[in-house]
């Protein structure tokens, strides 16, 4: 049931920002309510649901604790995978009367990958309004395919399955349709956004718009023992916070502890936005929650003292095709649970006491659990982890389910892996 539930919140969350909606949509479903940093909040009680948005790609949601110095039970994730953004007044004539859009490359994916699939386009469109400074979002999702990205034959590059380096510029821009006697190419993709928002062309100021693969999920495997999917880094991890809390919601709706749920955008280039995670908006949020439940800088100190966060990022899984890319003693398999993933040099927030807190969580809950380190000659990359603990001395874990092919237009990771994770974070909710 929760596998089939995946695949579905994946097919969904075409984006961030849809992705971001799918979130608001299974919470406001669970009885939690929006809050506006804007505006002033209601008086909040002990077991309260409650969530916000930031620019509609990031959502922090939190059940209210019963003593605000007993800290925060904090999930992050993040809600952006690798992609094409369409660029500004993007139409471009190409040969033979075809008619591209032209994009940019969104953080780091396997460029490759994207070559000849039926793509789409989610987003955010932004319209006009009668107040300047508070312009009318709209988040659309066109759903059918209406791109590809088309491969140069083997028949003009002999060469290619010995390397092939690729222009983002030139060999990367989809093709949208021809264009037709006495169509003007200028416009027309803001005519077609107009036409599914059912407004104006005029009406339409901007867009941030992302390119999708439009294939949906499946389980794949002798057994169905692996999730074949697009974007499972890391929406696979918010599935898995969002299912937890909302498990948690129901079974402890009043605990000592706030348990929050932190969805940050923007972790695939670098976190620097107001909505990722070197920003001070997760700290925002606490304080103000804080505030608002009576206690005090003092009280606020105390309470982030005794909080614990996990960071949940996916991590590579033991490749059967590239065993020597790993560590030697400590590459995660799939299906054999969730990974602790720990760096010498400080990239993740893991430290032997963070380490020990997540696997004592992981017995409790009757999970396995392995570690990530990266090959000494491998350098790697952070994660929301320590760059959170830039703004806030949280102690807490980076981790993540095993999986293949990070950055492909399409992964793959473990059904049992996602059980396992949920079961853990369920757990960590509920201590």
């Amino acid at each position: 049931m929760i596998t089939k539930d995946l695949l579905s919140f994946l097919d969904e969350s075409t984006c961030c920002f849809t992705a971001v909606r799918n979130v608001v949509g299974r919470l406001e479903a669970a009885g939690f309510r929006r809050l506006d940093m804007s505006r002033k909040w209601p008086v909040i009680h002990e077991g309260a649901k409650y969530y916000v948005v930031k620019n509609d790609s990031a959502v922090f949601a939190f059940i209210a604790g019963n003593d605000i110095t007993a800290g925060f039970k904090i999930i992050s994730a993040h809600s952006d995978s690798p992609c094409f953004r369409v660029k500004p007044q993007p139409e471009m004539a190409g040969g033979g009367g075809c008619l591209r859009l032209n994009t940019e490359v969104y953080g780091g994916p396997i460029l490759y990958t994207w070559f000849d699939r039926p793509l789409s386009l989610a987003g955010r469109v932004v319209l006009r309004s009668d107040d300047p400074l508070h312009p009318v979002t709209r988040i659309v999702d066109l759903q059918e395919p209406l791109l590809v990205i088309p491969h140069l034959a083997i028949h003009f590059n002999r060469s290619v399955n010995d390397g092939n380096p690729l222009s983002k510029q030139r060999d990367m821009m989809p093709v949208l349709g021809f264009l037709k006697e006495g169509m003007e190419k200028e416009g027309l993709l803001v005519k077609v956004l107009a036409r599914a928002l059912e407004c104006a062309p005029g009406d339409i100021l901007d867009f941030d718009l992302c390119l999708y693969p439009v294939e949906k999920s499946c389980l794949t495997g002798l057994d169905k023992e692996f999730i074949s999917a697009a974007r499972i880094d890391d929406l696979e991890m918010v599935h898995a916070g969002l299912s937890a809390l909302l498990v948690s919601a129901k079974d402890e709706p009043q605990q000592p502890m706030t348990r929050v749920l932190a969805v940050f955008d923007n972790e695939e280039t670098g976190s620097g936005t107001k909505q990722g995670a070197a920003s001070p908006v997760l700290l925002s949020v606490m304080r103000r929650l804080n505030e608002n439940l009576g206690g005090n800088e003092d009280t606020f100190q105390q309470a982030v003292a005794n909080s614990f966060m996990v960071s949940a990022d996916n991590g590579h899984g033991l490749h059967p095709n590239y065993e020597s890319k790993q560590d030697p003693t400590n590459h995660p398999i799939l299906g054999r649970g969730p990974v602790i993933k720990s760096n010498a040099n400080c990239k993740y927030m893991t430290d032997a006491d963070s380490s020990a807190v997540f696997r004592m969580i992981c017995d409790k809950a009757g999970v396995p659990v392995q570690t990530f380190v990266n090959h000494s000659d491998v350098a790697g990359g952070s994660t929301l982890g320590n760059i959170l603990t830039s703004q806030i001395e949280l102690r807490g874990v980076d981790m993540g389910c095993p999986q293949w092919a990070m950055h492909s237009c399409r992964e793959t990771a473990a059904v049992a892996d996602h059980i396992y994770t949920v079961r853990a974070f369920t757990t960590f909710y509920n201590l």
